[in-house]
């Protein structure tokens, strides 16, 4: 219940920033909020490209790109770009290349109904990734 003497359950609002800091404080938030995007991106697609050459599912993707920035003390983004950067033909340093095999569950070669109608054994499995 609000009393005679205070009509209002804040008596005292906020005090408003300054126009300068406020525009300040907002271009912050922006530049933020377009790393943050540029980054979900960049791990978005190295999940991608785990899951189609490790031929596993999405969360496992993401939790090898975890696994591996924890046990490497490199962050997240870092990692997912190396690994975009991998799949386009740079060499992916051993340490991530071991974590990432750590990472990654042991799968056996899969076939796919290319190589079946090609004729040609996969051999696609964890070391695909390294390739």
């Amino acid at each position: 219940m609000v009393s005679s003497t205070h009509p209002h359950p804040h008596p005292h609002p906020a005090p408003v920033a300054e126009p300068a800091a406020e525009t300040e404080r907002l271009r912050a938030e922006k530049r933020q909020l377009r790393q943050a995007l540029t980054s979900h991106a960049v791990v978005d697609q190295a999940i991608g490209v785990l899951t189609v050459r490790g031929r596993i599912e999405p969360y496992r993707g993401f939790t090898a790109l975890r696994e591996i920035s924890q046990h490497t003390n490199i962050k997240l983004p870092v990692v997912a770009e190396q690994i975009l950067k991998h799949a386009r033909g740079a060499a992916l340093p051993g340490l991530l290349l071991r974590e990432l095999h750590a990472a990654l569950p042991a799968t056996p070669p899969t076939r796919t109904p290319t190589d079946i109608r090609a004729g040609a054994r996969s051999v696609v499995s964890t070391a695909a990734v390294a390739r």
